[in-house]
């Protein structure tokens, strides 16, 4: 197609030459002094256009033998930068092939040729990119020295070039980590600006330090920070949460702080049930069930809408609040347990609250039925026969209360 375009506009220019010069009868007429020259003007068109077609020609010769020593250097430093990218490459490739010495040793000759080079040498992402790349592999061989002098320097030369210095000190959170070492990971953190500390990674990684540093609080509200950015898929997210409001609660040491700690949770963990629950038992522990019980109340209130393990969970945390119960509570769980008569996690949580409340019959009869039941977890059936074995001895019934220890004891 090309050629055939080429042969149109070779016969399109000899048509119009054809028309133009054929019947041209024009004279160019020079003169100097005494002399006169004539020649045709179809002559002195082509020797002009010749003419100018030498004179470029020559002045772009000249040109190309004054510029050659500058082109010569340009073509040497292309070079120089062709052999650093390509001992780059090869850093790039032997590390992430497991080959950290030699990556190491790539990345050094690639510092090597940029250094040799005055005009290469300013290029401040390149060297800090290399340093980086040498200081990741020197942390592979837990070569802290060495690595810890490519990361200043690194961090030196990144400070003309911003993505590489975050970089640096993300990478330099994550050796710290490494080196169990949570206080440094947190400080090179802290020193990140506002955008990048909530980037994935930063978050990721400050999550880690936390828990490291067994800062519950601070590592809940990052790992929300982490869900909200769709850091973790929705059920990881959730259990981790959950995990986290859990040591947020068990590091209470008093009734006060556990009030505290309660009160600072974000509402969507204190609207949880299993966090709601692990709190009530906290309290209990802490001696404050009936602080337990009023965390519990809402869930209680809307029992219909819990599922299977959700009643478990709370039925739980209610046994280890028993101590003190009200009336109130007997007519909640008997309006539970008529609405799920075959959940026998119901049964056991009222068969603690009849006992505490000192109705034996009833009690007696909600505990045997659910220490018989092997779908109940093994703990709860043992602590039904215990208590079982508790009211036995205050009837007097020696027998029965050795046989509730016997079954207790039995239990699995």
């Amino acid at each position: 197609m090309r050629m055939v375009i080429w042969l149109v506009l070779l016969f399109a220019g000899a048509v119009v030459a054809a028309l133009t010069l054929g019947n041209n009868d024009g004279l160019a007429s020079f003169y100097w002094r005494s002399w006169r020259l004539d020649v045709s003007l179809n002559l002195f068109i082509l020797v002009l256009v010749a003419g100018c077609f030498l004179l470029v020609t020559l002045f772009q010769t000249l040109d190309s033998l004054i510029s050659l020593p500058k082109r010569a250097r340009q073509w040497r430093q292309a070079l120089r930068e062709r052999s650093a990218q390509a001992a780059l490459r090869d850093a790039l490739g032997d590390y992430y092939g497991g080959r950290y010495s030699r990556a190491q040793k790539a990345a050094l000759k690639a510092l090597n040729i940029q250094s040799q080079t005055p005009d290469l040498a300013q290029d401040a992402g390149f060297v800090a990119l290399v340093h980086l790349l040498a200081a990741q592999s020197a942390h592979r061989l837990q070569d802290k020295r060495r690595r810890d002098d490519h990361l200043q320097q690194a961090l030196l030369a990144g400070s003309q070039a911003r993505t590489q210095e975050e970089g640096a000190r993300l990478l330099a959170a994550e050796w710290a980590l490494d080196d169990r070492d949570a206080a440094r990971a947190l400080q090179l953190l802290a020193e990140l600006g506002p955008g990048v500390s909530r980037r994935t990674q930063a978050l990721r990684l400050k999550l880690q330090a936390c828990r490291l540093s067994r800062q519950p609080m601070e590592a809940l509200r990052t790992a929300r920070l982490l869900a909200k950015h769709q850091g973790f898929s929705k059920p990881a997210a959730q259990g981790l949460l959950r995990s986290l409001a859990f040591e947020v609660l068990e590091s209470a040491r008093d009734v006060d702080q556990l009030r505290s700690l309660w009160q600072q949770l974000d509402g969507a963990d204190r609207r949880d049930v299993f966090v709601a629950a692990r709190a009530a038992q906290c309290a209990a522990a802490q001696g404050a069930p009936e602080d337990g019980r009023g965390w519990l109340r809402p869930f209680w209130d809307a029992i219909g809408e819990q599922g299977d393990d959700e009643r478990a969970a709370l039925a739980e945390a209610l046994v280890q609040c028993v101590p003190g119960v009200g009336p109130e509570w007997l007519q909640r769980l008997e309006q539970a347990q008529q609405r799920f008569p075959r959940d026998m996690q119901l049964s056991y949580a009222l068969g603690h609250v009849l006992a505490e409340r000192q109705l034996w019959g009833k009690a007696r009869l909600m505990l045997e039925q659910a220490a018989e039941d092997r779908r109940l977890a093994v703990a709860a059936r043992r602590r039904c026969w215990l208590l079982l074995a508790d009211l036995a001895g205050q009837d007097g019934d020696m027998d029965r209360r050795a046989r509730c220890h016997e079954a207790a004891a039995r239990a699995v």
